[in-house]
């Protein structure tokens, strides 16, 4: 398995820094280098990524609306969004534009290493705790209070349930504790209810709940 990433930053030491960690690793290599976010999105079109490692904050046009063209154009990377501060208004709109997690910027070579291969498996970087606090910071921002979509009708009930749940910040385990469940039956229904909704990863699905107001800030349902 060879992880094929871009790096986009405005920083040419910070990008030469990445590619050096990254170039090292047996099973990564880096197909090509961005300077801003239209250049990303030039970068996600032309070259095949498997992870994109994207700033948050750049010239031009920043991480985050490249993230949301980039998905809204169903190119195929996944996004790590790099941020500054943790838990800021960037890492909550870097997860509504569709990355699949966030860290922040000098990070630990390890952890870097860790969060690319997590996301790049199909895993969110953002524990659902993480995001729940993120959700609770910025429900304002959630538009909420409309009809449910139709989409949520296809799921079970059992579905809805363990959606509900993943929402609130449990993980795998404390979801098959809870319903009395196996945690491999938990990962059926969690695969299930991401391929029902078009749903990348865990991170997408609390978003997708507390915008269908399926649960509330702060109060859990």
């Amino acid at each position: 398995m060879n992880i094929r990433i871009g790096l986009v930053d405005d920083q040419e030491l910070v990008r030469a820094g990445f590619r050096m960690v990254l170039d090292a690793q047996p099973d990564m290599t880096v197909v090509g280098e961005a300077g801003d976010g239209l250049a990303a999105i030039e970068l996600a079109r032309r070259f095949t990524c498997d992870v994109m490692v994207m700033d948050a904050r750049m010239p031009r046009l920043d991480g985050v609306e490249a993230t949301r063209r980039i998905r809204t154009a169903g190119e195929r990377p996944r996004i790590l969004m790099l941020t500054t501060f943790d838990l800021d208004e960037y890492a909550f709109a870097a997860l509504k534009a569709g990355a699949s997690g966030f860290l922040l910027k000098d990070v630990p070579p390890e952890e870097l290493l860790f969060a690319i291969r997590a996301v790049h498996s199909g895993d969110s970087v953002v524990a659902p705790s993480t995001t729940r606090r993120l959700i609770d910071q910025f429900a304002h921002l959630l538009p909420g209070g409309g009809p449910a979509p139709a989409e949520l009708t296809g799921l079970t009930g059992r579905e809805r349930e363990v959606l509900v749940l993943v929402a609130q910040g449990l993980s795998n385990a404390e979801l098959a504790g809870k319903l009395f469940l196996s945690e491999a039956t938990v990962k059926t229904h969690v695969g299930r209810i991401l391929a029902k909704l078009d749903l990348r990863d865990r991170v997408q699905a609390v978003v997708y709940a507390y915008e269908n107001g399926l649960v509330k800030a702060g109060n859990g349902r």
